[in-house]
C-alpha cells in the first residue's frame, strides 16, 4: 500500500524543525557551497568544452586549408597523402565520382555524410560536423578543393573534461567539509550569546530571582533581544512588587475591619455564655452594636469586591461596545442613591457617545459618585457633570467638601492610599484606582483639581464615538 504523496515532505519539515539551530546553519552552510560548487562546475565545465572544441575546430580549418592547396596544386587523385602518426588528425579526400582516398595505416572514418558530399559536388565551399555515433567521436571539416573535397578530422577527447570534472568533484568535496565545519564554528560563534542569553534565562527561572539583570553583550539583534529580556525582567519585577505591595496593603486594610469585627463578635459571644446578654447590653446599645457588625461586614464584603477586581488584571471580559455614556452616568447615580439614601446628586449631563465597557465604566461613575459623597455636607448636592468637549466626552465629579490638599493630589488615584483627614471616613483608598484603571483601559485621563465651591472636582476625558448609523439619522432628522 502506497503512501500519500504529502507524507514525506512533512515528515522531512517536522525533521527539520526538530533539528538545533547550529545544525540548520552547517546544513545551510554545506547546503550552499556545495550547490555553488556545482554550478561553477557546470559553468567551467561548458566553457573549458566550447574552448577545446573552437581550438580544435579552428586546428582542423588550417590543416584542410594547407591540405587543399596542395590538392589543388597535384590534383586529388596524385596529391601526397601525409602518413597517419598513430594519432591526432586524420585525413580523407573526396574524388569528383564520389570515391576517397586515405593514408595507409590510417583508421577508418564514418562514411561520408550527404551534407559532406554536396560540398565535394560544390554546393557549399565548407561544413563542420560532429559525428558522435560510434565508439569514437569526430569532429569532420569538408572543405571544397578542386573538383572534389578534402577532409580533416580529429577524435573528440572528453578526457581533459573528465579529469577536470574529477579535479573539480574533489574540490567540491572539501569545500563541503570545509563550510561545514566553518558554519559549524560560525553557528558556534554567532550562537554563543544566545547560549549565554539561555543560560540566564535558565537560571533566572530556577532560582526566581528577578533583579539578575542578564549582561548586554554583542550587538545588532543580540543586544535587541538582551535589552528586551531585561525590559521584560524590570516588568515581572515591577509586576511581582505590585502584587507583594497589594497583599501587604489588603493585608493591613483588612486588619482593621476585621480586629472590630472579632472583638464585637467576642463580646456578643463571651455575654451570652454568661447570660448577661440583655441586662449588660440595653436594647439600644444592642442594636447600635448590630448596626456596626453590619457596617463592618460590608465594609469587608465592599473592600473584597474591590481587591478582586483591581488584582483581575484586566478591566473585565466584558465586549466594548458604542454606547451613550449620559445613560451609564445616570445608572450609576441611581445605584449610588439606592446604597446611601442620604446622599443627593444633582445630574447635568447631555448625550455623548463613547466607546467602552458598560459595567466597568458604571463601575467608575459609581467610585467617582460615592468618594464625593464621603466629603459633601448635608444639603450639598454631589454634582455630576456630562459634556462633549471637542472630541473627548468629559465627565466632572464635585464635591462641597473641604478638598484636596497639594501634597495629596499626585497620590489621589494610588491604590490603598488615604489622606489623614480620611482615615476617620469608612472606605479602602481602592475607588479611586480603580478609577484610573478603568480609564487608562479606555484611553481616558484623569485628574483632579479644586471645584468652584472649594471642594474637590474630579474630572474624566474618554475619547468620543460616532453614535450609531440609526440614531445619528433621527438625530440628523
Amino acid at each position: 500500500m502506497s503512501r500519500p504523496a504529502g507524507r514525506e515532505p512533512r515528515r522531512l519539515t517536522r525533521w527539520w524543525r526538530r533539528r538545533s539551530l547550529r545544525t540548520r546553519l552547517t546544513v545551510i552552510a554545506a547546503t550552499a557551497i556545495a550547490v555553488s560548487v556545482f554550478v561553477a562546475f557546470q559553468v567551467a565545465s561548458e566553457l573549458l568544452d566550447w574552448e577545446l572544441r573552437d581550438t580544435a575546430e579552428n586546428q582542423l580549418r588550417a590543416d584542410s586549408r594547407v591540405l587543399a592547396t596542395n590538392a589543388e596544386r597535384a590534383g586529388l587523385a596524385q596529391v601526397q597523402l601525409p602518413p597517419y602518426p598513430g594519432s591526432g588528425r586524420l585525413v580523407r579526400v573526396i574524388l569528383p565520382d564520389g570515391s576517397i582516398r586515405t593514408p595507409a595505416g590510417q583508421p577508418a572514418l564514418p562514411p561520408v555524410s550527404e551534407h559532406a558530399g554536396r560540398v565535394a559536388q560544390g554546393a557549399s565551399a565548407d561544413l563542420m560536423e560532429s559525428n558522435d555515433s560510434d565508439d569514437d567521436g569526430y569532429i569532420i571539416y569538408t572543405l571544397r578543393a578542386g573538383d572534389g573535397a578534402v577532409q580533416v578530422a580529429r577524435v573528440v577527447d572528453d578526457s581533459p573534461i573528465n579529469r577536470f570534472g574529477l579535479g573539480m568533484l574533489l574540490i567540491g568535496l572539501l569545500c563541503v567539509v570545509g563550510g561545514a565545519l566553518v558554519g559549524r564554528t560560525v553557528a558556534r560563534t554567532g550562537l554563543a550569546p544566545i547560549d549565554r542569553l539561555t543560560a540566564a534565562a535558565v537560571r533566572v527561572a530556577h532560582t526566581r530571582d528577578l533583579d539578575a539583570d542578564i549582561p548586554d553583550e554583542g550587538g545588532g539583534e543580540i543586544r535587541r533581544l538582551i535589552q528586551s529580556i531585561n525590559d521584560m525582567l524590570a516588568a515581572l519585577r515591577d509586576s511581582r512588587r505590585a502584587q507583594r505591595l497589594l497583599a501587604e496593603d489588603a493585608a493591613h486594610e483588612l486588619k482593621t475591619p476585621l480586629t472590630s469585627l472579632r472583638l464585637n463578635v467576642e463580646l456578643l459571644i463571651r455575654l451570652d455564655r454568661r447570660g448577661t446578654l440583655d441586662s449588660a447590653l440595653p436594647a439600644e446599645s444592642r442594636t447600635r452594636l448590630l448596626n456596626d457588625l453590619g457596617a463592618e461586614v460590608a465594609e469587608l464584603s465592599t473592600l473584597a469586591a474591590e481587591l478582586t477586581d483591581l488584582a483581575r488584571g484586566d478591566v473585565s471580559d466584558e465586549s466594548t461596545e458604542v454606547l451613550d455614556l449620559a445613560d451609564v452616568v445616570v445608572a450609576a447615580a441611581t445605584r449610588a442613591r439606592s446604597r446611601v439614601p442620604d446622599i443627593e446628586v444633582a445630574l447635568d449631563v447631555t448625550s455623548v457617545w463613547v466607546s467602552g465597557r458598560p459595567a466597568a465604566l458604571e463601575r467608575a461613575v459609581l467610585n467617582l459618585i460615592d468618594n464625593a459623597g464621603k466629603w459633601s455636607a448635608a444639603g450639598q448636592p454631589v454634582q455630576v457633570r456630562l459634556r462633549a468637549e471637542g472630541a473627548s466626552a468629559v465627565l466632572e465629579v464635585d464635591d462641597a467638601g473641604p478638598g484636596i490638599d497639594a501634597a495629596d493630589v499626585p497620590r489621589v488615584f494610588d491604590r490603598f492610599y488615604r489622606a489623614d483627614s480620611a482615615r476617620a471616613l469608612p472606605g479602602s483608598g481602592l475607588g479611586l484606582s480603580i478609577v484610573q484603571r478603568v480609564v487608562d483601559a479606555h484611553g481616558g485621563r484623569a485628574t483632579v483639581a479644586r471645584s468652584a465651591r472649594g471642594g474637590a472636582l474630579l474630572r474624566v476625558d474618554l475619547p468620543a464615538a460616532a453614535p450609531p448609523a440609526p440614531i445619528a439619522r433621527l438625530t440628523a432628522g
